[in-house]
């Protein structure tokens, strides 16, 4: 059983003894202490809003959370089964003090999370998640009275809600989609994606849309993460000719993988790629990603001659950059789109509605789109971790054995090289490392993800 508590929330796999997985007493201790400190940071507003994913625990998890608000005297807007960006919006639109997000984004079925969002519908940033964590530990938190109870409300129109702003976007082209008469597919993997994202397609005018595991059980037909080598019933779909362009959503639907109409993948990192080309065509500002991010959004940004900045890994690190550069589009190299013309949050919907208006108004294929973008390859791998190992001294070693190449500690250890890179760092939502590399090609990017780890085995014998 394990139990992760970082930047990204919560997150743990259900079952197991309390503190050593995301049992039932530590999701009421952890939403208690959330409350604790929106009572603290957000005095006078008494409401709380609550969504979640389609996966087997979300309604065991949002009870509990639910009866825990309620219980620390907030009245709760439930939305049910609900996108991450989705959420996010009904935070603002609710004028709510927070709200919770019930999803594991892109983990297996086992795990479940509690995403964290201050008033504005944005992820709590470190220093308050600290607190948030103090307050849980020292059990800093008391529980109202009988007559100071919360009540729970449901709204279930959110999701209508979510999809009707994002057609209101000035650079989203209902008409130019509708004329173009594209064939969709979609892969939900059996969540949240499946209910939104076919009816987002349709009110974007598309007519013909083939749904792969849309139906929203829980019951993940594949590894949730939307990389290819989770993602081969949707590619020999369309390597048969099965549709124009094929969506890829993780379970909470702020992650958008493209597929291309010959059955490969147009990759995840050049989702974000696709639609900043075509936001930055129509209005010029800066960009950000993650430092584990590819390097085209960068080559792309300073094709419209415009300025890029690399953040910190996580979503609310890139929003920060953002907003302190006034970028107009940004994101992280998963598939994460973050468009604040619209929200700061990573939006799937968005990003479908964008790359679709960018796909009809080009007249190409998206393999042709693809072709036009900087050639890299990432490749991404893991160290799994074990109690012993001890991470910060192996980041320490690696910046030693590197010091004569460029290299960014802000977040991990990145390395850059004069046509690659490779950034190591404990990940926020698994016991791992992640190693990330980009280089020219897939082979150039394995050889530089092998020559890491050989350096990492040694310092871990």
């Amino acid at each position: 059983m394990t139990l992760i508590k970082s930047i990204s929330g919560i997150r743990g796999t259900i079952g197991g003894v309390p503190g050593d997985g995301l049992s039932p007493l530590d999701v009421v201790k952890f939403t208690a202490a959330y409350a604790a400190f929106i009572r603290k940071t957000t005095p006078g507003n008494n409401t709380i809003v609550v969504g979640r994913d389609a996966r087997l625990s979300g309604s065991m998890v949002s009870g509990i959370v639910v009866s825990t608000l309620c219980a620390m005297g907030y009245d709760v807007v439930n939305i049910g089964l609900a996108s991450t960006p989705t959420t996010e919006i009904a935070v603002v639109a609710e004028k709510a003090a927070g709200g919770i997000i019930l999803t594991a984004s892109h983990n297996p079925t086992q795990w479940n999370a509690l995403k964290l969002l201050n008033s504005s519908g944005e992820f709590l940033n470190d220093a308050q998640g600290k607190e948030v964590l103090r307050i849980a530990d020292e059990e800093d938190y008391e529980f109202v009275a009988v007559e100071d109870l919360g009540h729970e409300y449901i709204n279930n129109t959110y999701n209508s809600k979510h999809i009707e702003s994002v057609l209101a976007l000035d650079l989203v082209d209902r008409d130019a989609i509708a004329a173009a008469d594209f064939t969709v597919a979609v892969d939900a993997v059996n969540s949240v994606g499946g209910v939104v994202i076919p009816q987002l397609l349709r009110a974007l005018g598309v007519k013909n849309i083939v749904g792969l595991n849309c139906e929203a059980t829980g019951k993940f037909a594949h590894n949730p993460e939307p990389i290819p080598g989770n993602l081969t019933q949707i590619s020999d779909l369309m390597r048969n000719g099965g549709a124009d362009v094929g969506f890829v959503v993780d379970p909470d639907v702020d992650r958008l993988a493209i597929v291309m109409e010959n059955g490969e993948m147009f990759v995840e990192e050049y989702t974000l790629v696709a639609v900043a080309d075509y936001v930055l065509s129509h209005t010029p500002g800066s960009t950000v990603s993650n430092l584990s991010s590819s390097r085209a959004l960068r080559d792309v940004t300073e094709r419209h001659g415009c300025t890029y900045s690399a953040s910190a890994v996580g979503e609310v690190n890139v929003t920060t950059e953002m907003k302190r550069t006034g970028a107009v589009i940004g994101g992280e190299g998963n598939g994460g789109v973050i468009y604040p013309a619209s929200h700061y949050g990573r939006d799937a919907l968005v990003g479908v509605a964008l790359f679709l208006t960018l796909l009809a108004k080009s007249g190409k294929k998206v393999s042709e789109l693809k072709a036009g973008y900087p050639a890299y390859a990432i490749a991404k791998n893991k160290i799994q971790l074990t109690p012993d190992i001890d991470v910060d001294a192996i980041l320490n070693a690696l910046k030693e054995s590197f010091a004569g190449e460029t290299v960014t500690d802000i977040d991990g250890v990145k390395i850059d090289f004069a046509d690659s890179w490779v950034h190591l760092r404990k990940s926020n939502t698994e016991p791992i490392i992640r190693i990330y590399s980009e280089a020219p090609t897939m082979e150039q990017a394995d050889a530089l993800a092998d020559r890491i780890k050989q350096v990492v085995a040694s310092l871990t014998r």
